[in-house]
């Protein structure tokens, strides 16, 4: 069987070296009654109460998060972290009653969420295991106020809590430099390509041949490369955004190509969690008595009413999210068909992003030349910012568009 905490830290071997360093320490910790004066100084520096990992999206950083917890929470006497003991087991899938993993699919979390859900979970005290852990993912979406309510919880957290907060970076606009100053960092390179092949192949029956172009196709991203290997909707997709490279020298189809792309991203993102957000709806109605009879009712019904108009403004709010994140995605996939032809006309090494489309970069390297394809990694680049400043994604597109073809030679 799999040592699956030990397969989140197998490619990284300063990481590995810290967390169970730490991991040691905190059993020394617990074994001593939780009491500081009767541990060394070599386990107090090595273990702290509040880590903020990092790493690029699809890192893997979550799965180092999980096999820390997994380590602490283990029950095997000799290995800490053993991944057959029942604790590991059940902190790897998610279901150990000790380790609260906290996520959003919202633009932002809010500090009301911290109040009332994260920091209870902080301080409560552990039940089964030795330790409480409490895992904040997508930690650079802290609003100020979010991050400063926290600040008292991991200043002075309980002997047997750990936070760990899962971060792009810990660049000021990643993650609030107030908590930062805190919590001690753990940086989580990206995958190899072998470790994603064994993945794919021994969890989703993929061949090694698809394994290995998914990928590089997604940047060794663990998720993505998850995704190009079972759905056939992300493989028309790609296949679709790097077609544009080619289209961009046929008159307006490229246009309206960006179009129907735009179209059919935020179609998939509107549908993305629609059921889910529909029972949310419906519980949130239940929750105000809806369909009740009798005095007060209609007072209360417009406060339900109230309450649901906020949650489908939240919910619009996701959606236009998810809608960038797709469209993020695009951009990442048509630069790497460009960084292949820049490569191509440089005459430079370098493992292809996209080997299935190497044809295709052969003809945009001989066509725009290596300076053309310069202003086209630029133009990719400052699309990808113009996204994120909120600018509509389909203005974004077609002036994309418009700097590819000048950078291609169409008039």
């Amino acid at each position: 069987m799999t040592n699956l905490v030990e397969e989140a830290l197998s490619d990284a071997p300063r990481v590995r070296e810290v967390v169970h360093a730490a991991v040691a320490a905190a059993r020394a910790r617990a074994a001593s009654g939780f009491r500081e004066e009767a541990v060394g100084a070599g386990e107090r520096s090595a273990m702290t109460h509040s880590w903020v990992i990092t790493g690029g999206p699809g890192s893997g950083r979550m799965q180092v998060a999980r096999a820390f917890a997994a380590g602490l929470e283990c029950t095997d006497p000799e290995t800490p972290g053993c991944g057959r003991c029942e604790a590991c087991r059940a902190v790897m899938n998610g279901s150990h009653t000790d380790v609260k993993e906290f996520s959003t699919r919202n633009y932002a979390i809010q500090v009301n969420t911290v109040r009332d859900d994260i920091v209870p979970a902080v301080i409560q005290l552990p039940t089964v295991g030795r330790w409480r852990v409490v895992i904040v993912d997508n930690a650079d979406r802290l609003t100020g106020k979010a991050a400063d309510a926290l600040l008292k919880t991991v200043e002075e957290p309980s002997k047997q809590s750990v936070v760990l907060f899962c971060a792009p970076s810990v660049d000021p606009q990643d993650f609030s430099v107030t908590l930062r100053s805190r919590c001690r960092h753990i940086y989580v390179p990206p995958p190899s390509v072998e470790r994603i092949v064994r993945l794919l192949v021994r969890e989703e029956g993929a061949t090694e041949h698809d394994a290995a172009l998914a990928a590089q196709a997604s940047l060794r991203h663990i998720g993505r490369a998850r995704l190009l290997v079972t759905d056939e909707g992300m493989q028309r997709r790609r296949a679709r955004v790097l077609r544009l490279a080619e289209l961009v020298n046929h008159g307006d189809v490229a246009f309206r190509e960006v179009s129907a792309l735009v179209a059919a991203t935020k179609k998939e993102a509107n549908e993305l969690h629609a059921e889910e957000e529909a029972e949310e709806a419906e519980a949130l109605r239940r929750s105000f008595g809806a369909g009740g009879r009798g005095k007060g009712v209609a007072k209360i019904a417009r406060e339900a009413e109230r309450a649901v108009k906020s949650l489908e403004d939240e919910q619009k709010r996701r959606h236009q999210r998810i809608h960038r994140d797709l469209i993020d995605l695009c951009l990442i996939d048509l630069s790497g068909l460009y960084r292949d032809a820049f490569l191509r006309a440089v005459d430079a090494p370098g493992e292809p992003v996209h080997p299935d489309f190497a044809e295709l970069a052969g003809e945009v390297a001989e066509q725009v030349g290596a300076a053309g394809l310069a202003d086209c990694l630029e133009a990719i680049g400052r699309c990808r910012e113009h996204i994120k400043q909120n600018v509509s994604p389909q203005i974004a597109l077609d002036g994309l568009l418009g700097r590819l073809r000048m950078a291609h030679g169409v008039r």
